[in-house]
């Protein structure tokens, strides 16, 4: 355990604690967290992990910007076809760049760390966006991602990220209460 990760971790507790919450400083938290992050794991050899964090800065600035709106509603849902497609596109992005992370690089474990890097894209898109959906998505990642942190001996982020599928659960359900009193229930 480094400084470093004890950091990265404290930051990103706050941030996605935030986000169950649908509190719109979830994005700045977000940012500092991801960037502690990004050195983090290319430092322990999870290179798409590491690219996953410029992604997720990226989605940050362009999340705080859409969440501050006014207009925007509080949680919606995506379509089963939608929701179905962007699994799909996640499930063949994840086997193309481990295939290509595991001919390239020295990556530990380059099919798992690209399963996380292409559901962690769907489900950011998806909290962007205030999709109830987004917290499936997020289950599936946190699910990946616990044994893949221990195994590299980053035992404070794994245990992290399995509070962040507690988490999870506990968003989907504080979401699903949200959408449901805002629309009785109607798809």
């Amino acid at each position: 355990m480094t400084p470093l990760e004890l950091a990265a971790n404290g930051v990103m507790a706050a941030s996605i604690g935030l986000a169950a919450v649908n509190h719109v400083a979830t994005w700045p938290l977000g940012i500092v967290g991801c960037l502690l992050f990004g050195v983090l794991f290319h430092g322990t050899q999870l290179y798409a992990d590491a690219l996953l964090q410029v992604f997720f800065v990226a989605t940050s600035v362009a999340g705080w910007r859409r969440w501050r709106r006014e207009d925007l509603p509080p949680v919606t849902r995506t379509t089963p076809r939608a929701l179905a497609g962007m699994a799909g596109a996640a499930a063949a992005v994840a086997l193309a760049h481990g295939a290509l992370l595991r001919a390239f690089t020295d990556a530990w474990a380059p099919f798992a760390d690209a399963a996380v890097l292409a559901f962690s894209v769907v489900a950011q898109l998806l909290l962007m966006r205030r999709r109830l959906e987004t917290w499936a998505f997020w289950l599936l990642v946190n699910t990946v991602s616990v044994p893949l942190f221990a195994s590299r001996g980053l035992w404070v982020t794994a245990g992290l990220y399995a509070v962040f599928w507690c988490n999870a659960w506990w968003g989907g359900w504080r979401w699903w209460r949200q959408w449901r009193a805002a629309t009785g229930g109607a798809p």
